[in-house]
């Protein structure tokens, strides 16, 4: 359901053919932890496939089912044995269409050959603001033929026979997804709402209820369903036997190909492959190991690398920005659509052997909110853990998209690189600034700010093994240096002590304590290089995710920032979440960002080790270094 403020009418169908919503929960419509929230929420409501309201998200989260239909029945799928193969429905308005991100959707969908994806598209001309007509004029049929769909109607909504045939016909197609215009009355029945915007958004009340009901002929008391209508939209014993129909298929199916069976199965459910514990920590070690200097970007890479190899259900993907983000790896060939619809197979070494794979690296084009929200719908239907990249300052167009996943639990990875000023010469439409702090204010959004390749590693295999939230990572541009760990262990915990002042040669215990995230860390250790030859002794804390470290419990913070120690932030982007942490001082930048080459932006902004340190020197009231003059 796309135009999810049309929630009741989902409400009531599930109610009526039997799912576990009784009439008790349709008489708490919108009322505090009922299971019928004023828009179907996934996971609250039983047979709600996924959270609407903010509309054009809804036909997109389709895509994504339909899309993984299509990938599932090519990778498990073979001869006489079709466990995968079903159609996704998906019901939008007028407003779906009107958003931006339908666009996105449908231009994909049909690149994409989505012929099981089946739209009926309730035409009532009708929006809030009353009579569409002034400002949607599309041709919709037009537009939607263009992008490679089929077209049926406009047929009578209101009559079930045309609509019925329309969709047998839809599921025809063989390589093409398919609208059904349905020509509607909004509020049909009442005799003064009818028609009107009234209908869309008000409640009729209860004189224009009486007429309605007078008019419609119906004299069964509120909330009062004659039995005989139970029984004919009762579908509890239709269900069950597709149920059993399928359980016997695949009871076939698992008897010829037990593996594919298996795997099949494990992935359905979500589940990680045994082996991914030592995948994760060989992925860890060998990043420790090899110690390399690498941008944050290619150290995901890298890590990339080693998942996608040992775990075939990551799907990844880019919005036209692959060779920047390097969302893609070896394992991941691009996914194309032939001709006839299929998914091209391409040969691919693993191990000894040459098997044939589908693509699992999509490009979505300049489209990050439908990647978004096509991720959600991939998702939610289950079989991939879906991740896709672009530019940490594009996160604004993926933003709802990414809130709604949260919302939702869903387990999906957002790879944004070029985090900073660090990317230079773009200047400030390209420079974030706001976003990390903008990303972590997401209730349920893990983001993952990790500063060399084995925090990269780390943050990767945190993001996978969170089934329940989705993760932002935020990659540099900028090549970074590794720095000699401790202890991998307490990467995962968000923050760690990563230097200590006997690291640098002073004997003494902390006097201050520098937190810093990704590209920062560097220069924090630079500045307590500095502080040490002036035998002021300070901690280094590495901080990839403040949002799991916010998590932890009270005694590791302490261990980590020690009470009644001043505490100094380096991030560059804005400083109000630093403050939080009872920073004395903040190292950032609350203005937008300039264009100039990297090296020449930190002086500017004041990104050196001198001017950290001499933030240092203030917090606990020490004189200052000679700073060091800012580029004009």
């Amino acid at each position: 359901l796309s135009n999810g403020h049309g929630s009741m009418l989902l409400y009531a169908l599930l109610h009526l053919t039997g799912y576990d919503l009784p009439i008790g929960e349709l008489k708490n419509f919108r009322q505090l932890h009922s299971k019928t929230a004023g828009h179907p929420e996934f996971g609250i409501t039983p047979g709600v496939e996924t959270t609407t309201g903010p509309l054009g998200q809804g036909i997109t989260n389709a895509v994504g089912f339909a899309l993984a239909e299509k990938l599932l029945a090519t990778e498990f799928n073979r001869e006489g044995h079709r466990v995968v193969d079903h159609h996704t429905f998906v019901f939008l308005g007028d407003g779906c269409l009107m958003e931006g991100i339908s666009q996105e959707a449908l231009s994909l969908a049909g690149a994409w050959k989505l012929n099981k994806l089946v739209a009926l598209y309730d035409d009532n001309g009708i929006s809030i603001d009353g009579q569409v007509a002034p400002w949607f004029i599309d041709d919709t049929p037009a537009r939607l033929r263009a992008c490679g769909w089929n077209v049926i109607g406009p047929v009578d909504g209101h009559d079930a026979d045309a609509v019925a045939a329309a969709v047998a016909s839809a599921k025809t197609s063989a390589d093409k997804p398919t609208l059904i215009v349905c020509k509607t009355a909004i509020g049909k029945g009442s005799p003064n709402r009818a028609n009107t915007s009234k209908a869309h958004g008000e409640p009729l009340g209860a004189d224009e209820i009486t007429l309605t009901r007078n008019a419609i002929g119906w004299s069964s008391a509120p909330f009062d369903i004659p039995a005989e209508v139970y029984a004919d939209w009762d579908a509890k014993a239709a269900g069950a036997a597709a149920e059993a129909d399928w359980n016997e298929r695949f009871a076939a199916y698992s008897a010829a190909f037990p593996e594919l069976a298996a795997e099949f199965t494990r992935r359905m459910a979500g589940d990680l492959p045994k082996h991914f514990a030592q995948t994760a920590v060989d992925t860890v070690v060998g990043a420790h190991t090899k110690a390399e200097t690498v941008a944050s970007r290619k150290a995901s890479q890298l890590a990339l690398e080693s998942f996608t190899a040992q775990l075939p259900e990551l799907l990844g993907g880019s919005a036209d920005l692959t060779g920047s983000n390097l969302t893609n790896t070896k394992s991941t060939p691009a996914l194309r659509i032939d001709e006839a619809g299929n998914v091209v197979q391409v040969e691919l070494a693993v191990g000894t052997e040459t098997v044939k794979v589908g693509g699992r690296h999509i490009n979505y084009g300049v489209r990050e909110f439908g990647m978004a929200a096509i991720m959600n719908g991939i998702a939610l239907h289950g079989g991939y853990i879906p991740y896709g990249g672009t530019f940490l300052t594009f996160s604004d167009y993926s933003r709802n998209a990414i809130r709604m996943a949260a919302l939702m639990k869903l387990r999906v990875v957002h790879v944004f690189t070029h985090d900073s000023i660090g990317l230079g010469e773009d200047g400030p439409t390209h420079q974030s600034i706001e976003h990390a702090a903008s990303l972590r204010l997401i209730p349920n959004l893990d983001v993952w700010r990790p500063a060399d390749t084995a925090e990269t590693a780390v943050a990767w295999s945190v993001a996978l093994s969170n089934r329940n939230k989705p993760t932002a990572l935020l990659l540099s541009r900028q090549n970074l240096p590794y720095s000699p760990k401790r202890d991998l262990g307490d990467i995962s915990r968000g923050a760690y002590v990563l230097s200590e002042p006997a690291d640098v040669g002073v004997k003494k215990k902390a006097q201050a304590v520098i937190i810093s995230t990704g590209s920062e860390v560097q220069l924090a250790l630079a500045a307590q290089k500095l502080l040490a030859d002036k035998k002021i002794a300070v901690r280094v804390v590495s901080m990839p995710s403040t949002t799991t470290f916010d998590r932890e419990d009270a005694k590791y913070k302490s261990s980590v920032l020690p009470a009644g120690v001043p505490r100094i932030a380096v991030e560059m982007g804005v400083t109000d979440g630093w403050w939080k942490y009872g920073c004395a001082a903040v190292v950032g930048i609350d203005t937008f960002g300039e264009s100039a080459p990297a090296p020449v932006l930190f002086k500017h902004f004041g990104f050196t080790p001198e001017n950290v340190a001499d933030s240092v020197l203030v917090a606990i009231g020490a004189a200052r270094l000679k700073p060091a003059k800012k580029a004009r």
